[in-house]
């Protein structure tokens, strides 16, 4: 077997078992069983199992980082300043853009994505900072432009929400596809389902804060 088949066949299996069971209750053992490879394999290629869950995510980040870095670059040149919904048009339109290996390689990742945060990852989340830093700071400089109106902890808190709501509709795709299609007979592809998330997730970050008066508000950014 080509070391490259192999390295596939691991991390094709190391995807499906953590969405399924979750990084935790994932052994080497049954990543091993389900590629058909034997433990000194996993570790000759990937040393353990914490390289081996960055190497999974990896495997989408680095395609997604390549198409977004481009589509920031080139609006943070443009003459007019991005828009919110400009912008995480961007995001979600180069998320769904990144080539998969299963046509349900998006979902999977995406369910991935909710587990990092949900579960005790730290060396994950390090790993995705210090790998993507570039991409996540030009990011962040166009969102506070387009948000300016926000504080440093709402921006924070909106980001966590717009991450979970992306993260939770596009894993579940095909889930909610098939009960619009059950319930109203409309057929909805991923690209309709992201045009119907932008919108939403512009409006949530710019909703009106709750919390603090106007004085505390303007002190604290």
């Amino acid at each position: 077997m080509a070391q490259s088949e192999t390295v596939d066949r691991i991390l094709d299996a190391a995807e499906l078992l953590f969405a399924e069971r979750g990084f935790s209750e994932t052994s080497l053992r049954q990543i091993t069983s389900k590629a058909g490879v034997n433990l000194a394999a996993v570790n000759y290629h990937f040393g353990s199992k914490n390289a081996l869950i960055q190497a999974v995510f990896a495997r989408f980040i680095n395609p997604f980082t390549r198409i977004l870095r481009e589509r920031l670059e080139a609006g943070a040149k443009a003459d007019t300043p991005l828009t919110l919904e400009a912008l995480l048009g961007i995001i979600t339109t180069s998320i769904i853009q990144v080539p998969s290996r299963t046509h349900n390689g998006l979902s999977i990742f995406m369910r991935l994505l909710g587990l990092a945060y949900t579960q005790s990852q730290g060396h994950l989340r390090k790993y995705l900072e210090q790998q993507y830093s570039a991409e996540f700071r030009l990011f962040m400089r166009l969102l506070r432009e387009a948000t300016p109106d926000l504080t440093p902890v709402e921006r924070f808190w909106r980001i966590q929400f717009m991450l979970g709501a992306t993260a939770f509709t596009i894993s579940s795709t095909s889930a909610l596809s098939g009960i619009l299609e059950k319930e109203l007979g409309v057929e909805t592809p991923v690209e309709q389902i992201i045009q119907e998330l932008v919108p939403f997730l512009s409006a949530g970050i710019q909703a009106r804060s709750l919390q603090g008066d106007p004085l505390a508000r303007r002190v604290s950014k």
